[in-house]
């Protein structure tokens, strides 16, 4: 047993039993079974789409043979025994995080490697190391007890295809603010919105641009990013791709969110009984109308 297998008994409470090397027979039952179950699953072989359909097809049909096989030594089928069975087991704990985990460093240029792949880091966490857990669909990066980012896993067995790189642009927002030239070049930020593509293209045609188009990508470190997105695109449509444009109709939507708020209802207590009136009167007196021994000042 590796240790993560270990943890999983420990987790879910059971005992591992396995057979000795090279015992074939002393697991006959669990042989048949399979046969059995295959020739009811597999044939005739039938065809799905993707791996989720077929997954969900084998589910429902697993459920549906449950309830046409007898049990054998109980009356009834599997089904009936196992609604007789679930009365008395154990509540079933948390799902088991069964991740296998490894330990890696990051690259001066902000990945890790794994399986043919590389993956992008954030960049405070350049040449330092972290742990790499690798699930079935993903994987996730983490480190000083938090997570750092997920990413797709990608699957290729070919060798003859070249290694392919992961990025989130994200990831470098610190370096282009040290380095406003690499956002040029710079391929992690191919994968950016069409909207932040577009507003490259118009600013880096003028002086400047460079860190202009860094202020405008780093307001997602601040702000939610569809707004930003939302901001840069009714700037383009104006017809004013600038950092100051953006900025106020960004500031313009999250004030449209902060005070899309409920009336308030007031409370009856807090209606004045008598309602305070006008006396423009005073203003005479403060002019000195109607008053005959007030005295100016010169």
């Amino acid at each position: 047993m590796n240790a993560r297998f270990l943890a999983m008994a420990n987790h879910y409470v059971f005992e591992p039993e396995f057979c000795n090397p090279a015992a074939g027979w002393e697991k006959g039952q669990v042989e048949k079974n399979v046969q059995d179950a295959r020739h009811r699953l597999w044939q005739p072989v039938p065809s799905f789409p993707d791996l989720a359909a077929l997954n969900a097809w084998l589910e429902r049909r697993c459920l549906e043979l449950w309830h046409e096989i007898a049990h054998g030594s109980l009356p009834g089928s599997v089904a009936d025994a196992w609604v007789e069975e679930r009365a008395v087991l154990m509540q079933m704990p948390p799902d088991f995080d069964g991740f296998v985990e490894l330990s890696k460093r990051v690259s001066p240029t902000c990945l890790i490697s794994f399986e043919r792949a590389r993956y992008s880091v954030p960049a405070s966490f350049a040449n330092r190391p972290v742990s790499l857990r690798v699930y079935p669909e993903r994987i996730v990066v983490a480190a000083e007890g938090q997570i750092l980012c997920e990413h797709p896993r990608l699957i290729e067995r070919s060798h003859r295809l070249p290694l392919r790189t992961i990025y989130d642009w994200r990831h470098y927002l610190a370096v282009i603010q040290r380095k406003p030239g690499a956002l040029r070049n710079g391929a992690p930020f191919a994968e950016m919105p069409s909207a932040f593509r577009h507003l490259q293209e118009l600013l880096l045609r003028r002086p400047g641009g460079d860190r202009e188009m860094v202020d405008v990508l780093a307001l997602v470190l601040h702000h939610d990013e569809q707004v930003v997105v939302t901001a840069v695109e009714s700037a383009l449509q104006a017809g004013v791709p600038t950092k100051t444009h953006v900025l106020n109709i960004l500031h313009r939507l999250i004030d449209a969110k902060t005070h899309d708020k409920p009336l308030i209802d007031t409370p009856q207590a807090l209606v004045l009984n008598n309602e305070p009136k006008a006396n423009v009167e005073r203003y005479d007196g403060l002019r000195g109308l109607g008053v005959k021994d007030i005295r100016h000042a010169s």
